[in-house]
């Protein structure tokens, strides 16, 4: 009975943490790239060492999952079709809806490409990207890490992590905190430097701001 048990546990734990991955390449002259990120949990953007683009889709269910590239307008446009497992359990006579699937996605893009993302509720990260980077999101963590280029972040609420060493800076946050080397700002906070042309610019609702400039 023991090693019926067992043996259930393992096939069900082996189901239930199995991740599928799901990778597509791009060679593209286009500079432009734009990323939708709805139905992720997470999202990586690093510099790639060819010139491929590449996107890395993990997902935590066997459902179909897909990337979608297309070239037009002059752009790369990169989108993630993700079938969703959805159940409803009644609470203090209350449905509350879960979504049972977990999904992350890495993408590596050559320098000198600029970047868009437009998402929704999930955590982005930057490793030190090199190329204008632009971030839509409605509500996450997003770490930019260290500032390479021209950045702008709009979004409604969440946190917001950066090092922005001679950039000039223009933040601002209705609601929310603003923290640039451990020193509080309420709303607004800007920063000029003469010899560079390249800005940091966040705008939030609620979001709270921590910025670095050592």
């Amino acid at each position: 009975m023991k090693s019926s048990l067992f043996l259930f546990f393992l096939c069900f734990s082996t189901h239930f943490f199995s991740q599928k991955k799901v990778e597509k390449d791009l060679e593209t002259s286009q500079k432009e790239i734009e990323i939708s990120t709805v139905g992720l949990d997470d999202f990586v953007i690093e510099n790639s060492n060819s010139k491929f683009v590449e996107v890395i889709l993990f997902a935590e269910n066997m459902h179909e999952q897909e990337i979608i590239i297309s070239e037009e307008n002059n752009r790369v446009s990169i989108q993630f079709q993700l079938d969703s497992l959805i159940i409803e359990e009644t609470v203090f006579r209350k449905f509350i809806t879960k979504r049972l699937q977990r999904a992350y996605a890495i993408v590596k893009i050559p320098k000198g490409k600029n970047l868009t993302i437009y998402g929704e509720n999930h955590s982005i990260e930057s490793k030190n990207f090199w190329g204008d980077l632009t971030i839509y999101i409605e509500k996450g963590i997003v770490k930019l890490n260290t500032i390479q280029s021209n950045t702008v972040v709009k979004m409604y609420a969440g946190t917001i992590y950066a090092t922005a060493k001679n950039k000039n800076i223009t933040l601002h946050s209705n609601i929310g905190n603003i923290t640039v080397d451990n020193v509080m700002y309420q709303k607004d906070f800007q920063k000029k430097i003469s010899d560079t042309s390249q800005l940091l610019s966040i705008n939030t609702i609620k979001g709270i701001i921590f910025i670095s400039t050592q």
